[in-house]
């Protein structure tokens, strides 16, 4: 019998096994429907999606998604402004802010208490954070939220991350600064310039595409030793702001780029590619090291390497704990959730039943349904052992990574709230990446060879993990809420153009220099320090609302 008729039929009698049992089930004419619409790309699934029919007979609606395509977000969402009309969900990302000061959301505070797994999502303190200059609360961050013990095996975070087969040639070296990393990629392009296929590798690679411009401008921080405030460095000590794009490991950094650009090293379309041109160049193996968030590039790129058989060249990546100089500690990764202030799931005025969709996300926080989301079906995307702990076998694993099974099957409803860490049984890990015997079995043997070389058992294992900075961080969540209605907002506006106009400049240039004298000019001309002066205000009103709680 063939593996696809198999499963088929397992998940018919998982299906009626699920269903017997549930009290609200529902029929198809009673299933509610809503929309959605996320402000980031994403893949749409089949309208027959046999999860998410599980899914919407558990919790009587289902939600159809759809994804940002040729627009920026804040483009996007000018065009859903400019015509009134909304979809239930909504996601601005970027353009969260001009939803709301466009009126289009629905202040969910009133609702909340009649929630309670929508209430227990977060504590008083962080819906607090959340309420805006009228006092509402208006969107709920998906991410990054930890129930019970956290299980940190992936670094879902930002890292200079490097192909395992360069590790390998090298015998695993100890990889510590900016300076090793180029020179170890360098040394391993000159001597192994091609795949085994003949295809040429491209030894670095740089996303700038819209907001992913972080994956090119805010590496200084990293490398300084700060984690990822995203917008400033904040001392812990004196809580003072500091501008990372001026210190001298940003010259050293983006000279760094320039030297490594002018040796053919840096991929020449780093700054003309799009989004999905660089994934598709991550996914045929060729790229050797990027700097990247996990979250940005693995979901896709990894199950791609694996249906290719590349991940037996070793194509898999792995993160370094790379600083500017030797014996800093780094803090890539650190403990802890991270609050997103400044967007979320919103619930938009052209939303007809607010209390069904509310009722809608909090069943998606049951951990039934959360399970199906994550783990899928007992039986046809995992086991459960004598002590009642999830596992999937390799060929379930291979078939989670095909793209059409998971357009036809899975359902993770991914930009709906979510958590990590433990699940309500005590015993399994929410999400499957996080459980650690069903991550390491998971792992590719090139992955797990270079971990035992260096004495890891996780990703976060390569880096080492820091403790959660303070009560102020991430500033990244305010900083993307600043609109041009204040000196510093429009400070932000224009740095943020000057860096997209000018990093690539500095970056290519013929004379390093020259360019970044000229880049350091223009700069100063954005009067950067009303933005920093607010941001400063800001880090100051949170250590002091978080002083409140303690």
């Amino acid at each position: 019998m063939k593996r696809k008729k198999f499963v088929s039929l397992l998940l018919l009698a998982a299906m009626t096994t699920a269903l017997a049992g549930t009290q609200s089930v529902k029929a198809d004419d009673e299933i509610k429907e809503f929309t959605a619409f996320f402000a980031v790309p994403g893949a749409e699934i089949n309208d027959d999606n046999e999860i998410q029919q599980m899914i919407a007979e558990i919790t009587g609606a289902k939600c159809k998604e759809t994804w940002l395509t040729g627009q920026t977000a804040q483009e996007a969402v000018g065009t859903l402004i400019a015509g009134g009309e909304y979809p239930d969900f909504i996601e601005g990302n970027e353009g969260t802010t001009q939803l709301y000061d466009a009126g289009a959301l629905v202040a969910l505070d009133d609702y909340i208490d009649n929630y309670p797994n929508i209430k227990e999502f977060l504590t008083e303190e962080e819906w607090d954070k959340l309420r805006q200059d009228d006092g509402h609360i208006y969107w709920i961050p998906q991410f990054s939220n930890i129930y019970g013990e956290e299980k940190a095996t992936t670094h879902n975070d930002e890292a200079f991350w490097i192909q395992t087969r360069v590790l390998e040639w090298a015998d695993y070296p100890e990889i510590h600064t900016m300076d090793q990393y180029f020179d170890l990629i360098e040394k391993y392009n000159e001597a192994n310039p091609e795949m085994e296929d003949g295809t040429a590798n491209i030894p670095y690679t740089i996303l700038c595409d819209d907001w992913r411009y972080f994956c090119l401008e805010n590496a200084s921080q990293f490398l300084d030793g700060y984690p990822n405030d995203g917008c400033v460095m904040v001392d812990p000590e004196t809580l003072e702001v500091i501008d990372y794009n001026t210190t001298p490991t940003a010259k050293a950094y983006f000279g760094k780029l320039n030297e490594e650009f002018k040796k053919g090293i840096v991929d020449p379309e780093s700054f003309t590619q799009t989004y999905d041109e660089y994934i598709a160049k991550l996914s045929t193996g060729r790229v050797l090291g990027m700097i990247d968030q996990w979250w940005d590039f693995a979901y896709t790129v990894n199950d791609a390497l694996k249906q290719q058989g590349l991940d037996k060249q070793g194509c898999n990546y792995v993160p370094l704990p790379i600083t500017i100089e030797e014996g800093m500690k780094n803090q890539w990764h650190n403990s802890g959730g991270v609050l997103n202030v400044s967007s979320g799931l919103a619930i938009t005025t052209s939303c007809e039943d607010v209390e069904g969709a509310l009722q809608f996300v909090n069943d998606l926080l049951s951990q039934e349904v959360l399970d199906l989301r994550y783990w899928g079906v007992e039986g046809v995307d995992y086991e459960v052992d004598e002590n009642g702990e999830y596992y999937r076998t390799e060929e379930m694993r291979m078939t989670a990574a095909d793209t059409a099974y998971k357009a036809s099957h899975i359902c993770n409803y991914s930009y709906f709230p979510q958590y990590s860490g433990t699940s309500r049984d005590g015993i399994n890990a929410m999400q499957p990446q996080f459980q650690p015997k069903e991550f390491y079995d998971s792992l590719c043997d090139d992955v797990k060879k270079c971990f035992a070389a260096y004495g890891a058992e996780t990703y976060v294992d390569m880096l080492g993990t820091s403790e959660a900075p303070g009560p102020w961080y991430p500033m990244w969540s305010y900083s993307g809420t600043m609109t041009t209605n204040t000196p510093g907002g429009m400070a932000r506006l224009k740095i943020d153009e000057i860096k997209h106009e000018y990093l690539p400049k500095v970056v290519m240039a013929d004379d390093f220099d020259s360019a970044w004298e000229e880049y350091m000019g223009v700069y100063d001309s954005c009067d950067p320090q009303s933005f920093l002066d607010e941001i400063q205000a800001e880090v100051n009103r949170r250590v002091e609302e978080a002083a409140k709680y303690q």
